[in-house]
């Protein structure tokens, strides 16, 4: 009888290798179905080959086990019962329960540049948005470096931290519970107001390079936004319907622009004394879907501070075609505010908004117009009468991962002898697991 290597035993088992399987198909009965996680996926999937079934299974491995003798059979099992135990005894022993768990916690990394060039006509260009480009030249607007990660089943964080020419600042850091009953949701930490529909929004999702007036005036350069905790309900409605409560510490007063430079305590939070003076906002959603092409977002919000309310409304209209191939989307996003506060017995009311309309008409271009409008602040020596402001943008994707924007403001301010421009032409870049731009 020829002596058996090592070697020769796996080729043998191979060949041997459905007969133990189907024997041992038949002794544990079935196995069972493993879940399938999409049925479309399961459909594609490819099927076993034509004519390779159990019966032809049988037929074509049949012949190799009647060429063993049992002699031959005893010593193949014995030498893979041999090589079983080398296997084993190299094969490195298990993680514990938490190892592979650890890796999973690495968060989700991403950063987005922001800059801009900018021109103005007037020496003293009215910009008050923390990120907008306020003087002529180049305006390095902002890095955002952004992290991410379910931390378990139950919650969620999420760190917004800005690189700027003044310094770093954690723009927000708060956690989300993923796992509530009842359609409740809790955020926690430093974070954005959901005041109306572009206060939460970071400048890499806005259409316009720069930040409408009337919320740089009513909700701060920086946007409304403090350490405290959120609340949302999704209702049990037959249309979308969010109710939102928020409580957060006031003040983010400052931003980044050139404005700030004579607050010392800029961007800093105000000292809470008591419930009384922390910011407080409602604030309900509600979604409609008028058309297969066609929907509509509605909502309604109210902020309350000591000595200060603001409410405000905001429409956005959006047609998409989805009943046909089409890059096509067209937008109208309008928001209007009215502000009320009490100083030494006295009310003062000033009120404003902005309406805008933008549309991609190709898969790597759109277009934009907007209209802002802000009245007479009697506390504010830097509006001293109505002001209005009109601008224009062309919008071009080299990919989804970067954006180039051309942008031309025409601003009338009712003090101001005559009206001034200005032009903006700004470029931003993706890079990491960041949601890239549409395209």
């Amino acid at each position: 009888m020829v002596r058996l290597t090592h070697a020769v035993p796996v080729g043998i088992a191979l060949a041997l290798a459905p007969h133990a399987a189907r024997a041992q198909a038949t002794d544990a009965g079935p196995p069972p179905t493993a879940p399938r996680r999409d049925d479309a996926g399961a459909a594609a999937r490819p099927s076993a080959t034509p004519g390779g079934g159990a019966d032809a299974g049988a037929a074509g491995d049949g012949a190799a086990g009647d060429d063993v003798s049992p002699e031959e059979l005893a010593e193949i099992e014995a030498a893979m019962a041999a090589d079983t135990a080398t296997a084993a005894e190299a094969r490195p022993a298990p993680a514990g329960p938490g190892a592979g768990a650890a890796g999973t916690l690495n968060p989700d990394i991403s950063a987005v540049l922001d800059a801009a060039l900018a021109w103005f006509s007037d020496d003293e260009p009215l910009q008050a948005g923390g990120h907008d480009p306020a003087g002529n030249g180049f305006t390095f607007q902002q890095l955002e470096l952004s992290l991410y990660k379910a931390v378990d089943p139950y919650f969620r964080l999420d760190a917004f931290i800005v690189f700027l020419t003044e310094g770093v600042e954690v723009e927000e850091a708060y956690a989300t519970t993923l796992a509530l009953p009842g359609n409740l949701q809790v955020r926690a930490g430093q974070m954005f107001t959901r005041f109306g529909r572009l206060n939460h929004r970071h400048p890499h999702a806005w259409s316009f390079a720069d930040q409408p007036f009337v919320l740089s005036r009513m909700l701060s350069g920086e946007g409304q936004r403090g350490t405290g905790l959120e609340v949302s309900w999704l209702a049990p409605l037959p249309w979308y319907v969010e109710l939102i409560g928020s409580a957060v510490n006031p003040g983010n007063l400052g931003g980044h622009g050139d404005h700030d430079a004579a607050e010392p305590d800029a961007g800093a939070e105000p000292h809470v004394h008591d419930l009384a003076d922390l910011t407080y906002l409602a604030k309900v959603n509600q979604f409609f879907e008028l058309a297969p092409d066609w929907s509509l977002l509605w909502g309604l919000s109210a902020s309350m501070t000591r000595g200060e309310t603001i409410g405000g409304t905001d429409l956005y209209l959006k047609y998409r075609p989805i009943t046909r191939a089409s890059y096509t989307q067209v937008a109208l996003q309008i928001e209007a505010l009215a502000r009320r506060r009490r100083v030494g017995g006295a009310t003062f009311v000033d009120y404003g908004g902005y309406g805008q309309i933008t549309w991609q008409f190709a898969r790597r271009w759109a277009t934009g117009a907007r209209y802002e409008y802000g009245s007479t602040d009697d506390l504010d020596a830097d509006a001293p009468a109505d002001r209005h402001r009109a601008a224009v943008s062309v919008t071009f994707w080299p990919t989804e991962f970067s954006r180039l924007r051309l942008q031309a403001n025409l601003d009338a301010p009712r003090w101001r002898e005559h009206p001034y421009a200005g032009v903006f032409a700004t470029a931003e870049f993706v890079i990491g697991s960041h949601g890239a731009h549409r395209f």
